[in-house]
């Protein structure tokens, strides 16, 4: 009685211990089979991710290419006469139709005439900042009167501005223009000139141009 009763626990505990064996081999697949979904997941997102960036890279580069075309379009002589015109402008503050001539000149850059509408069409100037700074040039280093200035801007033997660009320049330079006359009185008193003559050569629009109160100024402060 007592071994059958002992045999009876001991299948208990056998059936017992497959049952849980069953439970752990039960959780273990439906973990691998988790993993395999989010694994399928993450691929599937990678995938797209990659796909995505593919097709950005893709517009960039037609783009650039498009871009690298457009401007392959361009003669090289035109390029660089583009570059050529933006140097002028940006060092000597040239204008508009100096560069021109200056770039299609035999003595200056002998560039086509078509090179050169090129460059100064496509250019990028402010026009009235260039003659301004020529003004200052004039005023600062020669002295000029404000009239004399806006001749030498305007001139086609001389900057080449417009009368719009030129006039910005006039109304926009910080000059003492009694200062300049002064100066230039001084260089024509080195010449031995008489202070009449001196103040004839101040005022007249043949000479320097500036106003009786200018001159008279100079005179009087020689």
């Amino acid at each position: 009685m007592q071994n059958t009763t002992q045999e009876s626990n001991t299948a208990k505990k056998g059936k017992k211990k497959w049952i849980i064996i069953v439970i752990i081999v039960i959780v273990i697949i439906a973990a691998i089979a988790g993993g395999g979904n989010s694994n399928t997941k993450d691929a599937n997102d990678n995938k797209d991710s990659v796909n995505a960036n593919s097709s950005v890279n893709t517009t960039d580069t037609a783009n650039d290419t498009k871009d690298d075309e457009s401007d392959n379009n361009v003669p090289t002589e035109h390029k660089s006469a583009l570059r050529k015109a933006n140097n002028y402008s940006k060092t000597l503050h040239m204008s508009k139709n100096g560069i021109y001539d200056q770039l299609t000149s035999e003595y200056g850059e002998n560039f086509s005439a078509e090179a050169a509408q090129y460059a100064v069409d496509n250019m990028k100037a402010d026009w009235n900042e260039n003659a301004l700074k020529k003004a200052k040039i004039y005023s600062d280093t020669m002295s000029m009167s404000k009239s004399g200035i806006y001749r030498q801007l305007t001139s086609d033997s001389g900057e080449k501005f417009t009368a719009e660009e030129a006039q910005y320049a006039i109304d926009n330079i910080r000059a003492d223009w009694n200062k300049n006359a002064l100066s230039k009185a001084k260089t024509y008193q080195q010449m031995n000139m008489s202070p009449k003559a001196i103040y004839d050569q101040l005022i007249s629009e043949y000479g320097e141009g500036f106003t009786s109160e200018e001159a008279q100024y100079a005179i009087d402060n020689l």
